[in-house]
């Protein structure tokens, strides 16, 4: 979960009240927040850091110290700020004068959105120079997944010539001094040898082409998202004027994360000024977006849902302050509860999220604890009972059982796996904001996660054989929700002379010893050597597969031993 240091005269004077630390950690449960490490009591009131630990991975606004200030300052009632006057809305776009941003068509397929802001009023202090920088890391590393969705650069807009130029330009023949550096390199050279190069290098370098962002006189201000010249990029403390960009590849996460930051700097008693941003293709917003841009939709929910699920009779009135506590706007039209969310929120997609937002903003000591008024016995489901008779069975074949993540890469479920470009990789479900590219995809089959225990086990003892019993999603039309959740069991053997007739005899013992008959019939899966590989049919339905895993793949994850592998739909055994 995200942690953020907080300066604690910056964090009180943006709450408006100090609290003793007890108070401000009951305080921080309406932010789902809690104190992480209190400060040092010895050192300066001005250097002093609290560090608090967020637990809501969906509030991306509260990852700040005007974020959480923000949260507990309307949750004891305070008066909400007035945002709508920088922000813009579809059919009405603020006024950007001179401020605007021009796109290069080519970053189309490379890093196509970008999204922009000024700043201005007084100059930054240290305590808010390093909120920035933090603001920066957290939502673009998190949020951003490290970068590549989301990059934020801030650079001093007095210095900038407008209009600004976001371009793809040649990596080998562009070059500038980029932070921390005294001489100009190359783009090429900067992500082979500079520090943040080789820490973010990995999101450009296979592109024919870099972005790059310069003003009206040429003047770089950075690479992004790697990073920022030395000269219009390097902020420091006591500059005033500053110009905030986004860039990424999805407009609308981009245009939620400039919203953060812009209300952030307003809490702050900044002044936001719009920056037009002109793209040459479509995006979810338009070609010219005007930004910060509120683009969030309202949800509903009905009061008789609400106090059911909650256990509670409120009324209408206690609602909305609950609501109103939470940032949201709402209106109420008899039993129907409509709410649109703050600028800097975009995390309402049920009405269950709406009861969630009642339920804070009520705080949680106003619900009582009840004893339960139901005798319940407990007891194992026929799946799980099933399941742990074929758990007994493999463990008696030998095997080791195994237990993994559910979520994983794209590259180990399907292109590690020969999927890519086959109709089964086809429907591995996608995430699709996830906050790490290492769990982006839901597994649709075991055999990847027997497979990545396997490749680190090669000096270990042969023969290996692993299992798991576990669930697996993928996409199915036939579903209304499009997706199908099913418990497999798979196993993999590795031995020099694993082959086809293990893998079909231990097929037959745990069909065998699970009551049922079955036939096989030919296969063709990318998976498995072809002519070595067979599917399990069960009263007339393809119900799983085994074979001999196929070269390519035991080289894809760097397994140097034969494998023979299966995978049986559990459910349709019962």
């Amino acid at each position: 979960m995200p942690k953020i240091e907080v300066n604690e005269r910056l964090f009180f004077s943006l709450v408006g009240e100090t609290y003793n630390y007890d108070e401000l950690e009951s305080r921080l449960t309406c932010g789902k927040a809690e104190l992480d490490e209190k400060p040092d009591m010895s050192a300066n009131a001005a250097e002093r850091i609290i560090k608090i630990e967020l637990n809501d991975t969906n509030r991306p606004d509260l990852w700040s110290t005007a974020g959480i200030a923000r949260q507990l300052r309307l949750h004891k009632g305070g008066a909400k700020r007035d945002y709508k006057r920088f922000f813009s809305r579809a059919g009405k776009a603020r006024d950007a004068q001179n401020r605007v941003v021009t796109v290069d068509p080519a970053l189309k397929d490379i890093r196509p959105f970008m999204a922009a802001f000024v700043i201005s009023g007084k100059p930054i202090d240290e305590p808010m120079l390093l909120d920035i920088i933090q603001t920066q890391e957290k939502l673009c590393w998190n949020y951003g997944r490290k970068r590549r969705s989301i990059s934020m650069g801030v650079y001093r807009s007095a210095s900038i010539a407008w209009p600004i130029s976001y371009k793809a330009v040649d990596p080998d023949k562009t070059s500038f001094v980029p932070l921390a550096c005294d001489a100009p390199m190359t783009c090429r050279q900067i992500i082979t040898e500079h520090p943040k190069g080789k820490e973010y290098g990995w999101i450009l370098k296979d592109k024919a082409k870099f972005p790059l962002l310069v003003d009206a006189k040429n003047e770089v201000l950075s690479m992004a998202p790697i990073i920022n010249s030395a000269t219009l990029g390097a902020v420091q403390v006591g500059d005033s004027d500053l110009l905030v960009e986004m860039t990424g590849t999805d407009m609308l996460t981009l245009t939620l994360a400039t919203s953060i930051v812009a209300c952030d700097f307003a809490d702050a008693g900044y002044e936001i000024l719009p920056v037009r941003v002109e793209h040459p293709y479509d995006t979810p917003l338009g070609k010219s977006v005007t930004t910060p841009f509120y683009f969030q939709e309202s949800t509903e929910a009905s009061l008789s849902a609400i106090n059911k699920l909650l256990g509670a009779e409120l009324s209408g009135g206690e609602i909305r302050d609950a609501l109103e506590r939470m940032g949201c706007e709402v209106e109420i039209s008899g039993e129907t509860v409509s709410v649109w969310p703050p600028e800097y929120r975009n995390d309402f997609l049920h009405e269950v999220d709406i009861i969630e937002d009642v339920m804070m903003g009520k705080g949680m000591a106003f619900f009582k604890p009840e004893r339960p008024r139901d005798f319940t016995i407990g007891r194992l489901s026929p799946l799980t009972l099933f399941s742990r008779k074929t758990k007994s069975l493999l463990i008696g074949l030998g095997y080791q059982e195994m237990i993994f993540n559910y979520l994983g890469s794209g590259k180990d479920y399907i292109e590690r796996m020969n999927l890519a470009g086959h109709a089964e990789g086809e429907k591995v479900i996608e995430i699709s904001n996830p906050m790490t590219e290492n769990y982006q995809f839901v597994r649709a089959s075991i055999l990847p996660s027997l497979l990545a225990a396997e490749a680190p086990s090669g000096n270990a003892v042969y023969p290996h054989r692993i299992f798991e019993i576990g669930k697996v999603a993928y996409r199915d039309e036939q579903e209304n929700t499009g997706t199908k959740t099913r418990q497999h069991v798979g196993f993999l053997t590795a031995a020099n002379d694993a082959n086809f007739n293990e893998a079909a005899s231990q097929v037959a013992s745990i069909l065998y010893y699970l009551d049922h008959e079955y036939s096989v019939t030919e296969s063709d899966d990318p998976r498995f050597i072809h002519g070595r590989q067979a599917s399990i049919v069960v009263k007339g339905k393809k119900i799983g597969i085994f074979g001999e895993l196929h070269p390519g793949v035991l080289e894809n994850w760097t397994i140097t031993t034969p494998c023979v592998a299966g995978e049986i739909d559990l459910e349709e055994l019962m």
